[in-house]
């Protein structure tokens, strides 16, 4: 009876933890799609009322975003949602920069047909998203493609742990579009990191690589003087 109660507990406890796990995911994106923006006080009862769920799962959310530098949990107060740190982001580009080069000197070496002819699919529905002016799907497609990457050399480890740094990042990305950053402009600098990776020129394509993570270092100067309450640091 004890071995049964047990189990039953530790079954709870398992899908507690999806369940925290799914609510950690959606306000994760919320918060990095801007849809709750840096500074914006986080009602548990209003989040667990819009996800359905009770606020056990969403407390525990709050508590992991808390870890990862998305909130802040003020006593007596509630819970913010953090500035954008330009250090962080500052820092985790770095980060990012010295991945993303490893992966696409490797992908420049050893991309077979099939991966290029993929990379290029996921160019032209980046195009089409250009042209219909559709920045949400735009920035889904350029997460593909830089996942499809590290995928492409079996690095997917390695993107996990990125996955989890850039949140900061992803941010700012989101409040760049479209006019700190048009999609054009980093359409062209897909276009160059594949165009290097089908010629098997591992240079190239890092060259490519590190003008295309660049490119944040040159808007995030511009939007943290356009919206100065979103950032600190």
């Amino acid at each position: 009876m004890g071995e049964l109660e047990l189990l039953e507990e530790d079954v709870a406890s398992a899908r507690m933890g999806r369940m925290g796990s799914r609510v950690f995911d959606a306000v994760r994106q919320a918060i990095v799609q801007l849809k709750f923006r840096p500074g914006n006080l986080l009602s548990e009862a209003e989040v667990a009322r819009q996800l359905g769920v009770s606020r056990q799962p969403v407390r525990e959310a709050f508590i992991k975003l808390a870890e990862v530098g998305l909130v802040e949990v003020k006593p007596q107060r509630g819970t913010f949602v953090m500035l954008i740190s330009i250090r962080q982001v500052q820092n985790v580009r770095f980060i990012r920069e010295a991945i993303e080069v490893a992966v696409v000197r490797k992908a420049a070496l050893e991309a077979s047909p099939k991966r290029i002819e993929e990379f290029r699919h996921l160019l032209e529905a980046q195009r089409d998203a250009e042209r219909d002016a559709n920045h949400m799907e735009f920035l889904r497609l350029d997460e593909a493609f830089h996942q499809s990457l590290a995928h492409s050399v079996d690095t997917d480890y390695a993107w996990r742990v990125l996955e989890n740094l850039k949140a900061q990042m992803d941010r700012v990305r989101h409040l760049s579009m479209p006019d700190a950053t048009p999609i054009d402009v980093l359409v062209g600098q897909h276009a160059a990191i594949i165009d290097a990776i089908a010629r098997h020129a591992p240079d190239e394509a890092e060259a490519a690589m590190r003008t295309h993570l660049s490119e944040i270092l040159l808007s995030l100067p511009r939007l943290a003087q356009a919206h100065p309450e979103l950032f600190s640091d």
